[in-house]
This record gives structure tokens, sequence and C-alpha cells, in this order.
């Protein structure tokens, strides 16, 4: 048995792994599993939060050697195993980018597909879904097919209320006439393993403006929020709560001291003035180098890096929120969050353009992570309640499967067991990811 682990620090064991090299050697395995009932998780980079890639019985199948990468004008081809930063790297240099812009630079692009990721740029841009041209999906039967923009489904399946927000991926997303492409992206490993895909590659802008953009309290914050979010070249619009600065000081001193949230922005229009007359005072950071954009995105990224390695250091699994809800709700959502995690030690960051931001409840005792749990649930149901959704970019995997019912009827998710049992009849690939083994 072999120990598994993602970057939650969710566990699980796999009886065998295997990395092929070839599409061949991916059928041989599917066929000799589906043959054996053998349960067969796929894994990606391991950056996943939610356990989907962690097996709890069954084959770990690796595609970390698919990494074959093409850049083309408009598009790239990029194998399962090959990394976002592999993609942007590569795209950069053609004057190309990949516009999702998931956080997590180090993920494989087979696990960004399969959770429908999204990231920062998301707020203009949309998520991965948007930006997918193509697939190449091994089935457990051994098959494989390459699918395009396009081809449409060729069997019949109901439509799924969609909620109310920019973007989600909680569960199959099911509407007649549906494209097979939008069929797997989102399924978390449970209907195909995706061995490649085609990307769509934007022209990179030739100006842009970053900035970091400090606030006395949350309500200004906000405000601004509403303001800006219609700016038709904004491309980023992120948060950091109070609680979040006071993390980051630890690494970064130079954080204004009377700051309770921050903004940061990316706007791929360069006029520098017209910024300057919408923030307040004179503490924010702007730039307009590649150098020091790329130290706002390391401000941004460091977060989740730092909150990870202190739940490491006090031995408990982080809990964190995926939870989106319509723009309009946005104020409302971020307060009840608040209210309710008076006493706690906590974070909030994240896509608040997309009134899509992460809660972090970091407990140092078990009666606080009980806690956490509890209100992690009381979160999604107050999310659903607004028109949202329990799960944004992260997806549900095992961690987090339980939140499915929150989101649909008993009858909406045996609709999308019935598409799993279309593709995988024993049910043996990406167990427990969404659903309970049947």
């Amino acid at each position: 048995m072999t120990s598994i682990e993602d970057a939650s620090g969710f566990t699980g064991q796999a009886e065998e792994v295997f990395t092929p090299h070839t599409v061949e050697e991916v059928q041989d395995l599917l066929r000799r599993a589906n043959h054996e009932r053998i349960p067969v998780t796929i894994s990606g980079a391991g950056t996943g939060l939610t356990g989907g890639r962690v097996p709890s019985r069954g084959w770990l199948l690796s595609l970390q050697r698919f990494r074959r990468l093409e850049i083309e004008k408009g598009y790239a081809i990029a194998g399962a195993g090959a990394s976002l930063n592999d993609l942007r790297e590569a795209s950069a240099k053609t004057r190309q980018f990949y516009a999702p812009d998931p956080t997590e630079w180090t993920a494989s692009v087979g696990g960004s597909i399969g959770t429908n990721a999204s990231g920062s740029r998301s707020f203009r841009y949309g998520s991965t879904r948007k930006h997918v041209l193509g697939l190449t999906v091994a089935f457990m039967d051994g098959s494989v097919r390459t699918f395009s923009r396009g081809e449409a489904l060729d069997f019949d399946v109901p439509s799924l209320p969609i909620p109310a927000t920019t973007k989600y991926t909680a569960g199959y997303v099911l509407r007649p006439g549906m494209e097979w492409i939008d069929l797997f992206i989102g399924s978390e490993g449970t209907l195909g393993v995706v061995l490649e895909a085609k990307l769509q590659l934007l022209p990179a802008p030739d100006d842009l403006l970053a900035g970091v953009v400090f606030f006395p309290n949350d309500a200004a914050a906000l405000n601004a929020v509403e303001e800006w979010r219609a700016i038709p070249s904004l491309r980023m619009l992120e948060y950091f709560d109070r609680n979040s600065l006071q993390f980051l000081r630890a690494k970064y001193p130079e954080v204004p001291e009377k700051a309770g949230a921050a903004l940061l922005v990316e706007d791929e229009n360069s006029d520098a003035d017209a910024w300057v007359d919408r923030i307040p005072g004179d503490d924010s950071w702007f730039a307009l180098s590649d150098k020091d954009r790329e130290r706002f995105r390391r401000f941004r990224h460091a977060l989740p890096e730092m909150v990870n390695e202190t739940m490491h250091r006090r031995g408990f699994l982080k809990l964190g929120s995926d939870f989106a809800v319509p723009v309009a709700r946005n104020r409302e959502m971020l307060s009840f969050y608040h209210n309710r995690l008076a006493g706690l030690d906590y974070v909030i960051f994240g896509h608040i353009g997309d009134a899509h931001v992460h809660v972090n409840i970091l407990p140092d005792s078990q009666a606080q992570f009980d806690c956490g749990k509890d209100l992690m649930v009381e979160f999604a149901r107050k999310a659903v309640e607004l028109g949202g959704t329990v799960s944004a970019e992260h997806g549900l995997g095992k961690r987090k499967a339980n939140l499915l019912e929150i989101q649909f009827t008993a009858a909406e998710i045996e609709a999308m067991k019935q598409v799993k049992r279309r593709l995988d009849p024993n049910w043996l690939l990406g167990q427990g990811n969404l659903f309970p083994v049947c």
C-alpha cells in the first residue's frame, strides 16, 4: 500500500500507483481495472484541496508523464500532466496567455479541467470551461475519444438548475443538447480520464497596471468593489480582510498598520492617473513593470501558502470554503461570515469581484476544528439560500461531497448518477468523489 496526500493534508492509500507513458498503457490499465473491478483514482499534481486525487482503495493513475505542450496562434495542445506554469511560460514567449489563471501554477492541466478551475483573472475571462476547445478522453472500457467544441452528447440528459453566480463547479452541469466537453469539465475524474486538451490562448495585453489598494475597513473596500466592477478593462479584483493583512505582515512588514482591508487589481489599461483619482490616501502600491506586478502576485499567493504552513504546524486539516453568491449578495455574505466567525482564528480572501471569497478557519484545538466544520456547513446553506453555490472553483472531491445535497435535490443528484452509470457502469472511476460509493 502507498500513502497518498493532497495539498489540504487529506490522506488515503493506493494498492498500486501507475505512471503510464502512452495512451495505449492507459487503455490497458483501464481495461484490466474494469475487468477485475478495481477502483481507479486519477492524480494530477496533488495540489487539490478536497481529496479528489486521494484514493481510499484501488489504483492511483498518475498522468504526470503526459506533458506534451505545443503552442500555436490562438491555442495550445497540452497533456494532462503539463503544469499550468509550463503553459504560462511557453505561451508568454509568443505574447499569448491562458486566461483562467488558477492561483496554483504548479497544478496540472488535467486537474484544472477536472475541477473547472478559475483564478483571479476569471473576474474578466471566466473559468476553465470557457477556454477548452477540445479534449481527448479515455473511458473505463479502454476506449479513447477526442471531442471538439460543438460536439453534442449522443444521449439525453435533463436540465439541472444553475446557481446565479459567475462561476460554479458542484456536480455535473447537465442540460439538453449540451456538449461532450462540458460534461467532462468539472466532473472531478468520475466520468473519464482526460489525457490531452486543446486550450484557447489570448493575445497578451500591451499595457497592464497592477495595484494593491488599502482601505481603513471592509465597508470602504466593498464600496470600491461595487464601483470598480464595471471598469471594462479590469481583469482582477481580489480581496484581503483585516486578519489576512495581519497574517501577511509577518512576511510583508510594509503593509500599512492602519489598513483594515485591501484589494488587488490588474487593469489592461495602464492609465495610472485614473487610479490615482480612485484610491483613498497615499499608502497603496502600484506597478507597471513585470517585476513589480509579479511581486504583487506573490503577495496574493503567499497568504494561502502561509495558511497551509500554519495548519501543518498545528496538526489539523485546513477548513476552507469555496462558496460563491450572486454579486448583488456579496456584502450580505461577507458580513455573515465575519459575524459567525467572531472569536475564531480565521482569514477571508479571494475573488471578491465574483462574490467568491475563501474563508479559512485555522483551528488549534479539536473543539475549534469541530466548530469550524459545523460552520462550513452553515455557510454552504447560507450561500445556497442566497442563490449561490457550494463550490465555485475547487470542486467537492471526497472532503466536501456531503455539500452536494445542499445544492441539489435527491432527484437532481440521481440524474447525475445516471450519467455516471452510463459512462462508468461499474462505478470504478474516482470512487467517493461527488457521490458515496454505490
